[in-house]
């Protein structure tokens, strides 16, 4: 084993300290779209799985297609398609935004089914108590159901979550300066790995402690029967 060559090829502290910026650039855009995507697919799978609730016959095609499609399309097709396709249809966006509604999408897919199971998995007799006390029935369900279901739904969510939201690194192939991106970028001028080395190291930085914050979640917040 040639440890001299491993250590100049994948860990070459020169061009660690060259290109360590750009992947602190890129590990703050990824943060930042890792985020946005988060807030934003969940609160897209729990409207509308709060919309299905309400039993109206067209709504619930529409959500059950788009659901279904979003789960069944890869996550670089829809990101490709937004990214290269649309600004012929005279909807331009950016690598950023093409990626963060990508993710977005995708995730509100699989959040709505999670959050939906949850809804469903609630006895009726909570609902027809709830109504009893004279409470309508969106605030049965705001009030009564809703924190009952998102309880139940914690562990697949977060598990989901983690999944998709590492799907940030898909931006790379339009371009966008996350940290793939940014590392693939230095290695290139570099003619050496070892930016994709920090990149890895990166990732690990980042989804570590989101992969610990999530199970103290499940652990927290979980349905405890």
């Amino acid at each position: 084993m040639d440890l001299d060559r491993l250590a100049f090829t994948f860990f070459n502290a020169g061009i660690a300290r060259e290109y360590y910026p750009d992947i602190v650039k890129g590990f703050w855009i990824t943060v930042q779209l890792g985020l946005a995507v988060i807030a934003a697919g969940l609160a897209l799978g729990l409207v509308l799985a709060l919309a299905r609730s309400f039993q109206i016959r067209a709504v619930n095609l529409l959500i059950v297609v788009f659901a279904d499609a979003f789960r069944a399309l890869p996550a670089l097709m829809v990101i490709i398609i937004l990214f290269f396709a649309f600004p012929y249809a005279g909807l331009p966006m950016s690598a950023f935004t093409a990626t963060w509604l990508a993710l977005t999408l995708v995730l509100g897919a699989f959040a709505e089914e999670i959050f939906w199971a949850g809804i469903v998995s609630i006895p009726k007799g909570q609902y027809e108590a709830a109504r009893s006390t004279g409470m309508t029935r969106w605030q049965t369900l705001v009030s009564v159901v809703v924190p009952q279901a998102v309880r139940l739904t914690i562990p697949p969510l977060t598990n989901r979550t983690i999944a998709i939201t590492k799907g940030t690194a898909l931006g790379s192939v339009v371009a966008l300066s996350e940290i793939l991106g940014s590392a693939h970028s230095a290695s290139s001028l570099a003619g050496n790995p070892t930016p994709l080395t920090l990149g890895a190291a990166a990732y690990l930085v980042l989804f570590i402690p989101f992969v610990i914050f999530g199970r103290w979640v499940e652990t927290r917040f979980a349905w405890k029967r």
